[in-house]
């Protein structure tokens, strides 16, 4: 089966910095679109990043909320997907998701799998 588990949230102050991370089973990123989500109750979904690893190469996008300050990648030998997140906001408070897809669409993956979510809180 196929699952994906992210991990890494945690309640920070603003200006702090979190790394989250999201492990594989049952298949490899490898050749996958890879993205993180986020939501808050109520609100829509939210892309932050994704990243295609492409067998020649790989291209990331980050939403223009996050530019500067997130940044997602992944490591190869352990195939984990990671976000890390620096100088955050209270806006940055949400449910934090790990997704992938075969396809990108416009940076960002068409899920398929969804992990179960990590919360990260940001206080003032």
């Amino acid at each position: 089966q196929v699952q994906l588990v992210e991990s890494g949230g945690d309640s920070v102050q603003t200006g702090g910095s979190l790394r989250l991370s999201c492990a594989a089973s049952g298949f490899s990123m490898r050749g996958h679109c890879m993205g993180w989500f986020r939501q808050i109750p109520g609100k829509e979904r939210e892309a932050v990043a994704g990243i295609y690893l492409g067998t020649s190469g790989q291209s990331t996008m980050h939403n223009a909320s996050v530019k500067g300050r997130f940044t997602i990648s992944h490591d190869n030998a352990k195939d984990t997907l990671y976000l890390q997140m620096n100088a955050l906001k209270p806006e940055d408070t949400a449910m934090y998701y790990c997704a992938a897809g075969k396809y990108c669409n416009l940076g960002y993956p068409r899920a398929d799998y969804w992990g179960q979510g990590t919360q990260v809180t940001v206080s003032s």
